[in-house]
């Protein structure tokens, strides 16, 4: 499985980065930022790159 990486800060490549809104409970929206802190703790990957690629993968995975 190849992972999608953000290019490196300042590389002429870099994605423009906007914001999401999503209406979550709450108990889901501390699953989901727990889940990012422990994923970005564990590899020493940046919190935007991690949730970049879980959006990605919701995508996928839906067909969108």
């Amino acid at each position: 499985m190849t992972q999608n990486r953000l290019p490196a800060p300042g590389t002429d490549t870099e994605p423009e980065i906007v914001p999401v809104t999503l209406y979550l409970r709450s108990d889901i929206h501390r699953a989901f930022r727990r889940c990012v802190w422990i994923i970005a703790h564990e590899t020493g990957r940046d919190q935007m790159e991690i949730m970049d690629e879980m959006v990605h993968d919701f995508l996928v995975k839906h067909g969108c």
